[in-house]
């Protein structure tokens, strides 16, 4: 059996890089990027207006004319329509070139116009005003994105403006999730009083898609002959395999020697928490990586969060705040097992912006229904039997919680 610190350990030294590939800018939503992108022109590629209204040059205001003959109109997308002399403007719309005989922009509010001239009502103006100066966001060549982010609609955005069609994105694992039991029946059948339907794996799932991971599944009955069979096709496959179940102490927890006998090697069985203590992990020829979590719904969800998350964003590169995040117990309790606990909280905001975690139990490791009421796994050293409130640990979201 290994610690918790043990199991982080040896798990994160078998992050690796997968590679790259180029995908469809438009594809690459969620996914995260491998490259730098850079400005291809300056942003903006002009000066421009940022409000409807009229084009001066602040010089001729300065000097005290008031009213501007206008000579044309320059809407966005246009060629500038240049002005020749001191009085004269041109009506300018919201994204529209400034010419570069003019470098101010009066808005229509401030503006009367009649007869083809335009008359500024106000008394004071500023030189530039209503102006996105050329180059003002990025200069040509400027990085606009860097690597190692995930790719969100902004990035999406800049892409397009910098005419980036095809993206280099970090390449994801491929990723095969497996059930085990003859008590699990799909989610269509009606089960029994003493079977359950299979939900982990739709859980697992689940939050792999939040990095979009599209994964596999597949289901073992309890017969150890065929279990290894299987997992030896998927260690052909696949780049993970996440299983569920069938690695504790009983007569049916065949999945440990089934691993072995198919040439995994086990690099560690046992974990001092709760819950998931049964946690299995090994590797296939230093290359496939095999998470074995425990059936229970909420040891799967805890040691998903708290182990293989982690190291799925390690492998990505995400710039994750996961495990930095603490909250303040709210109430006290008390866990005498030597054994790291992971208690289910509720987070809530103080008024001073601490984040409270607030213990609800609930009714142990197959009381999946909890989950839905709670926010995040708060970690308590095994150390200790006694936590007082106001004891501060760390938490382990699987919600947005601020």
């Amino acid at each position: 059996m290994v610690s918790v610190e043990e199991a982080e350990r040896i798990i994160l030294e078998h992050t690796k890089d997968y590679g790259a590939e180029l995908i469809p800018f438009e594809s690459a939503l969620g996914r995260m990027l491998a490259e730098d992108i850079y400005a291809d022109r300056d942003l903006p590629a002009c000066d421009k207006s940022t409000m409807d209204g009229i084009a001066i040059g602040y010089a001729a205001f300065e000097q005290g004319v008031r009213s501007f003959q206008i000579k044309g109109t320059i809407a966005a997308g246009d060629e500038p329509i240049e002005i020749s002399n001191e009085n004269e403007c041109v009506e300018i719309m919201t994204g529209a070139a400034l010419p570069g005989t003019a470098d101010t922009v009066v808005r229509y509010e401030d503006v009367a116009i009649e007869n083809g001239v335009a008359t500024i009502t106000i008394d004071a103006i500023k030189s530039g005003q209503n102006v996105h100066c050329k180059g003002r966001d990025r200069k040509k060549d400027n990085v606009v994105a860097t690597a190692n982010r995930v790719i969100d609609a902004a990035l999406i955005s800049m892409a397009a403006s910098v005419g980036k069609s095809l993206l280099l994105v970090k390449k994801l694992p491929r990723v095969v999730v497996i059930s085990t039991g003859d008590e699990l029946v799909d989610i269509a059948v009606q089960p029994t009083a003493y079977q359950v339907r299979r939900s982990n794996s739709y859980m697992i799932r689940a939050a792999l898609l939040q990095y979009c991971i599209s994964a596999d599944m597949l289901h073992l009955p309890d017969d150890g002959d065929i279990a290894k069979e299987q997992i030896t096709q998927c260690l052909e496959g696949y780049d993970v395999i996440i299983m569920s179940g069938g690695v504790s102490m009983g007569k049916f927890d065949y999945i440990p020697k089934a691993l072995e006998d198919a040439g995994v090697t086990r690099l560690f069985h046992k974990v001092q928490q709760k819950p998931g203590k049964p946690f299995w992990f090994g590797c296939y020829e230093d290359s496939v990586l095999v998470f074995a979590f425990p059936g229970n719904p909420v040891s799967t969800f805890l040691c998903l969060h708290r182990y293989f998350i982690p190291w799925l964003e390690g492998k990505l590169k995400v710039k994750s705040e996961r495990q930095k995040v603490c909250a303040v117990l709210n109430e006290g309790l008390t866990f005498l097992p030597q054994l790291q606990y992971f208690v289910q909280v509720k987070i809530a905001v103080s008024d001073t912006g601490q984040l409270l975690a607030t213990p609800m139990e609930g009714n142990g490791s197959g009381d999946f229904a909890n989950l839905l009421d709670t926010d995040a796994f708060m970690e308590l050293p095994m150390e200790r039997g006694n936590f007082m409130k106001g004891e501060v640990y760390r938490i382990w979201p699987f919600k947005q919680i601020i």
